[in-house]
């Protein structure tokens, strides 16, 4: 199926609940970077939250390559910046600080196999296991970066652990939004729409939480990356989505 195709279908899966993603269970959201937890899942989580679910955020890599070329914000800096970043934009979602992971993986070369991968999939099975998950989500598998696909690799490989056959595994995109419409995506997507209209504010906060990817902060590096702010609208719209992905 062509992308184009492809979210257009995505706009007609149906509405449904929180428990239709959930059933009883708790939540796991895996993010490639620091970040891609508020723009693709922000409104799941706080949603969860808020509903007295168990939440769990494993955030693959270090976001170390955002900005390669400032003096200011060496890597160990950066690292801890966009930790804190997380931290502060949870929190506007009503995720504790304590059920955070950081993995640590480097930015831009996550790997999709190999012992670092299998170590990966190994703190997500535990991190459903401790909030006996119904879902976990990561990016889709489709998405124009190599973090993100790997991200789905990952969980893929994660899931003969998850300690539960009936945990379900669902793609959120991100910057899938922005392929090309000729390009082939594979099959209809099947899963559910989300309504977060209720925490698009929330969600904002949580982006805006993340000052060195939405700001001028970083000021010594021209390239460095700026999300855009239509980026930042097309992901804060009233409904999320999320593609089962099959065992």
């Amino acid at each position: 199926m062509r992308a184009d195709a492809f979210f257009a279908a995505l706009e007609r899966m149906p509405v449904a609940p929180l428990e239709a993603i959930l059933g009883t269970g708790g939540l796991v959201v895996v993010a490639p970077h620091p970040d891609d937890e508020s723009l693709g899942c922000g409104g799941l989580i706080a949603l969860a939250c808020a509903a007295g679910r168990a939440v769990r955020l494993v955030v693959l890599s270090d976001g170390c390559g955002s900005h390669t070329h400032s003096r200011t914000h060496p890597p160990e800096r950066l690292r801890a910046l966009r930790e804190t970043e997380t931290l502060n934009a949870v929190a506007e979602l009503g995720l504790a600080a304590g059920h955070l992971s950081f993995l640590g993986l480097p930015d831009a070369s996550v790997p999709s196999g190999g012992p670092d991968a299998e170590a990966a999939a190994r703190a997500i099975a535990a991190a459903a296991r401790a909030c006996e998950a119904g879902a976990v989500c990561v990016t889709w598998g489709h998405d124009p970066h190599c973090d993100h696909r790997a991200a789905a690799a990952i969980v893929a490989l994660a899931r003969p652990h998850l300690g539960n056959a009936r945990v379900r595994v669902f793609a959120y995109p991100v910057w899938g939004w922005t392929l090309p419409p000729e390009t082939e995506v594979g099959p209809p997507p099947a899963g559910v729409r989300l309504d977060v209209a209720q925490n698009i504010a929330a969600k904002r906060r949580a982006i805006a939480a993340h000052a060195s990817q939405t700001t001028a902060l970083i000021a010594d590096d021209p390239g460095g990356f700026r999300l855009e702010p239509a980026m930042i609208d097309r992901l804060c719209g009233s409904h999320e989505v999320f593609v089962e992905l099959p065992a």
